[in-house]
């Protein structure tokens, strides 16, 4: 039993560490030094940021994603509220069967909760990764994505550009472009100028988060040391 609740938290702590983009040397630690390593990981690394009890959830459902969702199921069939149909589909949703998550999205926007603006944030991001950019659109114009919503409204852009409409994606897309800030979406901004022939805005973009990078401290260079290497990389096809 103590075997595998080690190898419980070595998976833990190696999906949490690259999730994290954490140093590399953690994963020698915990793969090395399997139970004081992931302590000490778990320790200095995790229970500072998060409860123990969302750390038991993670590793429960990377051990057995489907128990979640059976529970979660058993618990809708109970009692059919608006909150264990949003639990339901976050699980869904949290696994990636994103079809199931919009079903159960779907049947919450009801009564009270028809404009329910948390949840048809959610259902701008599931119908953004099942690739139905018009519902994406759709939902998008129903709540202020500017003012609470950055990730929906970055989905909203994207969608905007694969119907066309590519003076009102840049627009949304534009909103990204926050210093020190949003990195994935302001290089996904500079790939989008980058197919509108628009090389020397992308290249001020990219230039940018070069700077921003290498003024930062060394633990935030190897945090995005990736977003440093794929601008360059980008720059230097310009």
């Amino acid at each position: 039993m103590l075997y595998y609740i080690i190898i419980a938290l070595q998976v833990y702590c190696i999906y949490h560490a690259y999730k994290n983009k954490s140093s590399y040397y953690w994963f020698f630690i915990i793969f090395f030094i399997p139970l004081l390593g992931c302590i000490v990981y778990l320790l200095t690394q995790v229970v500072n940021k998060k409860d123990v009890t969302n750390i038991t959830d993670e590793i429960t459902t990377i051990i057995n994603p489907t128990k979640k969702i059976k529970d979660l199921e058993k618990e809708f069939t109970f009692s059919n509220t608006f909150q264990n149909k949003i639990n339901l589909a976050d699980g869904y949703k949290q696994l990636k069967e994103y079809e199931k998550a919009i079903l159960y999205y779907e049947k919450s926007l009801i009564g009270n909760f028809v404009s329910d603006p948390h949840t048809i944030n959610k259902l701008i991001q599931c119908y953004f990764k099942v690739d139905d950019f018009d519902k994406v659109i759709v939902y998008a114009k129903k709540i202020d994505l500017d003012k609470n919503f950055k990730t929906s409204l970055y989905y909203y852009g994207l969608s905007l550009e694969q119907k066309g409409d590519f003076k009102a994606a840049e627009h949304q897309l534009k909103k990204m472009d926050t210093r020190f800030s949003n990195y994935e979406e302001r290089m996904e901004l500079a790939n989008f100028l980058i197919r509108r022939d628009k090389n020397e805005n992308a290249k001020e973009i990219l230039e940018e988060i070069q700077v921003e990078i290498k003024s930062m401290t060394d633990t935030n260079k190897k945090k995005y040391r990736f977003v440093h290497q794929e601008s360059q990389k980008v720059l230097n096809q310009l």
